[in-house]
């Protein structure tokens, strides 16, 4: 057994990737675990580090300092091009509010931890430590500690850093969900407190309505649409005995019956506008909608795997009164989405389409829909742009007034330079799209060995920080950085600019890049708001937090 002491206790490059791979594994073994419906997930790797790091095991350093780096860049670049293609479109219309939001807690953020560092005996960078573990936003970690390492040279600091971000982590994660609880108590009515507003609203609803309301007889259904105070999609039309798919030129007639697919919420809404609704179930998940009024029509999914209809609106493709088809939904990443004029489609996308075969083929052949071209990533693509957002990363950039200019580093050059790549890449003729699994599991894999060996170089001193009074201080602070921020915000959005509680905590979810929040807001309100106001934030949030965690080290330290 000499070989197996020495490979696991012996300084050695495989004896950093077994200890890396080992507190991995428990470490999201661990994470599935749930206390009150809320599990840490991959988060746990980061204390299974700590505690292996609390054994002070003699590791190769260079080979934990690569590893480390390596996976931070993997998943800062693999976030970038995941988010790239929404990144810009959700600064438009509704985006604009919620991210202003989003970085009102971000600058709040800020502001109290250059408060709290100037007024007790903490350190600026300790308190950035802090902050990240408050905010559970390792990535921004990384890159303070690059940016203290340019500024003084001195690692020691980085791994206090790194403490301090152990220490305030745990209530990082619970002090989001209870700020979350607290906003639902003060300001959602008590009469919705069972039903937080818009609970009914995630499931596409599919019913067949009766016209007898006359006020819309023989009107055309654009002229229909403009009455309507919701939105919703005809799918098909069936007039005596004869079913059609509609443009917004057809005419609506007395007794003719209509698929519609709408939101839950909404339903009453389209009942009052054409009469009353059929008691079919049209939701059933074994509904063969190629057979169901023995017609010509077919339903069929097609994939966008076209470059040049990524980021097209879906209105401006004309496909209804083009093929004389009807598109019903849309399914991004798992979440169905109903088919508007203004939504803009991604490489990805999978659309609903109705129609007779012929013209739905021709869709196809638009839109793309080759399915084995998104199965291939393409790695130049991934190689190239880690390449460039390092040396993104390494130019300085002066900025007037200052004596040492500022450096995207590992972490921020990269992530710019994958939001580009995702959202301008085809436009160059790049393929940059991965399939969610791919680009899931290379953010998953970078982030879990970063967060193993960010925990491993923290564990040394872990419990004796958090035992004395430096480290209830921290443990205080770092509360009040995650609790005041989500508060004030909250509070705000809700009273001030009226935005509905589903959204507004998804957007503080998103603003804090807390995963495990969202998980817990996504338990309590049943529909997709929550993820779309996350979604839409998120790349802002996670942007402005890297960059201006940079700047407040090269500023006030």
């Amino acid at each position: 057994m000499d070989w197996l002491k020495e490979t696991i206790l012996e300084p050695s490059s495989v004896q950093a990737i077994i200890i890396v791979s080992l507190a991995s594994a428990i470490g999201i073994q661990l994470g599935k675990l749930k206390l009150f419906n809320i599990s840490l997930g991959i988060t746990f790797v980061f204390f299974v580090g700590i505690a292996i790091g609390h054994f002070q095991l003699d590791l190769n350093k260079d080979m934990l300092n690569f590893t480390q780096n390596f996976g931070l860049i993997l998943f800062v670049y693999a976030l970038g091009l995941q988010v790239g293609p929404g990144f810009f479109s959700s600064m438009k219309k509704g985006g604009i509010k919620l991210n202003m939001l989003a970085l009102g807690v971000i600058f709040i953020g800020l502001l109290l931890t250059v408060i709290i560092s100037y007024a007790s005996d903490i350190s600026l960078p300790n308190m950035v430590g802090i902050l990240c573990g408050a905010t559970t936003n390792t990535p921004a970690l990384g890159a303070a500690q690059q940016t203290l390492v340019q500024i003084t040279g001195d690692t020691k600091m980085t791994n206090d850093m790194a403490l301090a971000t152990a220490v305030a982590y745990p209530l990082g994660v619970i002090g989001v969900i209870l700020a979350v609880i607290f906003l639902r108590k003060v300001f959602v009515p008590k009469g919705n407190m069972d039903e937080p507003q818009g609970k009914k609203d995630k499931n596409m609803h599919v019913g067949e309505f009766h016209i007898t309301n006359p006020a819309i007889d023989n009107m055309n259904i654009r002229d229909v649409m403009k009455l309507a105070s919701r939105h919703f999609v005809i799918s098909r039309i069936w007039h005596d005995g004869v079913v059609t798919i509609p443009t917004s030129e057809s005419i609506l007639k007395l007794n003719d019956h209509l698929l519609i697919i709408s939101k839950k919420s909404d339903v009453d809404h389209v009942k009052v506008l054409f009469g009353e609704q059929e008691n079919v179930d049209w939701n059933k998940e074994d509904i063969d909608w190629n057979h169901i009024d023995n017609s010509l029509l077919v339903s069929r999914r097609i994939i966008v795997t076209n470059s040049k209809v990524n980021g097209m609106k879906l209105g401006a493709l004309k496909l209804r009164n083009t093929y004389g088809i009807n598109i019903t939904r849309i399914n991004r990443a798992g979440i169905d989405l109903l088919a508007s004029p203004n939504l803009s489609l991604q490489i990805g996308d999978g659309l609903t389409v109705v129609g007779e075969k012929a013209s739905i083929d021709n869709v196809a052949k638009m839109l793309g829909n080759e399915v084995k071209r998104l199965d291939r990533p393409n790695l130049i693509a991934i190689f190239l742009g880690i390449a460039l957002g390092l040396l993104l990363g390494a130019l300085p950039i002066p900025f007037p007034g200052m004596d040492i200019p500022v450096k995207l580093g590992i972490a921020g050059g990269p992530i710019i330079v994958g939001i580009l790549m995702g959202a301008f890449g085809p436009q160059f003729r790049i393929a940059t799209y991965t399939t969610q699994s791919a680009n899931l599991l290379m953010r998953q894999f970078g982030l879990t060995i970063y967060l193993a060996c960010l925990g491993i170089g923290a564990g040394e001193h872990f419990l004796e920080t958090v035992f004395r009074t430096e480290g209830i201080l921290w443990i205080t602070f770092g509360f009040a950085l995650t609790v005041i921020p989500v508060l004030i915000i909250g509070a705000v959005a809700m009273k001030i600019y009226k935005i509905d509680y589903a959204k507004n905590v998804g957007m503080l979810c998103g603003s804090m890049a807390n995963p495990m929040a969202l998980n817990y807001v996504n338990s309590i309100i049943d529909e997709d708001d929550p993820s779309v106001a996350y979604a839409t934030v998120y790349p802002v949030s996670m942007f402005a937090r890297i960059i201006l965690i940079q700047l407040l080290l090269i500023i006030f330290f």
